[in-house]
């Protein structure tokens, strides 16, 4: 039987490797693609291969870029005939707390064309590849509350970009489910640093998630895992948080809130 092969954006680090880790141990083949991060992506390709026993690839582009997506589409299909899943992880963020004038034009682009018009760049050169075959999974990633079109202080691009992607995958369900393409989305809770790519066994407690433990990136995983899955073609078009039980963005609202409140007092 034919291996499915799934494209992992943003997939050398994070919540990106950890999924790679998860498709790689369902038998997948993977295309690992990265950005800046070379030596990561090949060590875990290696490290993949050896340990799963299927084909592995890295590819470097900027999904930001429609060029480079196309290069990167090319490449994979040049490597393994199809694409059966596309997992757009990658998602450029700007960590500084920026008021929507203060952002540059670059910036604002750069942060818009990461996380919404890299899907439709490279949605415009798969699902066709997915039609033929009458078969495709599509995950997208967002954050708590995307599909309410929240305000988000000193996150506007990344929240307006996210905001419409969820809107965007609801429309590829909608239009490719006769294809037997589903498109879901899944916004992981307060995930941070190391924990992107740890397992549900090494979480620690932690009394600020209702749950009762943190979160990792393995808790992600599984929920991709399983909307991939053949027998999960009942689910489309969904956003599915993955928080715990957390009001994560009623949290950052507020840390944002106070640290404005501080900056004013000083």
């Amino acid at each position: 039987m034919k291996k499915k092969t799934a494209f992992i954006t943003g997939g050398a680090t994070g919540l990106g490797r950890k999924t790679a880790y998860q498709l790689a141990e369902k038998g997948f083949q993977l295309a690992i693609n990265y950005r800046n991060s070379s030596t990561e992506a090949i060590l875990l390709s290696k490290e993949l291969e050896e340990r799963f026993g299927n084909k592995i690839i890295c590819i470097q582009g900027d999904v930001a870029n429609a060029i480079d997506c196309s290069h990167i589409v090319e490449k994979v299909i040049s490597e393994f005939t199809s694409i059966d899943v596309v997992i757009h992880n990658a998602g450029p963020y700007v960590h500084e707390r920026k008021k929507l004038t203060d952002y540059t034009l670059e910036e604002w682009n750069y942060l818009i064309n990461g996380n919404l018009n890299a899907v439709f760049y490279l949605s415009k050169a798969i699902i066709p590849l997915m039609r033929k075959q009458q078969w495709g999974r599509i995950i997208t990633m967002g954050f708590e509350r995307v599909e309410t079109a929240p305000g988000w202080i000193y996150r506007s691009a990344f929240a307006a970009a996210k905001t419409g992607l969820a809107s965007l995958t609801r429309t590829i369900a909608m239009e490719e489910a006769v294809n037997g393409i589903t498109a879901n989305m899944v916004c992981p809770g307060d995930i941070i640093s190391h924990w992107k790519e740890k397992g549900i066994e090494e979480a620690i407690l932690n009394d600020n998630v209702p749950v009762g433990r943190q979160g990792t990136g393995e808790d992600i995983s599984r929920v991709i895992s399983f909307l991939i899955d053949g027998k999960s073609d009942f689910i489309t078009g969904s956003i599915i948080p993955v928080t715990g039980g957390a009001d994560v963005l009623g949290k950052a609202l507020l840390q944002e809130r106070l640290s404005q409140r501080a900056e004013d007092r000083r």
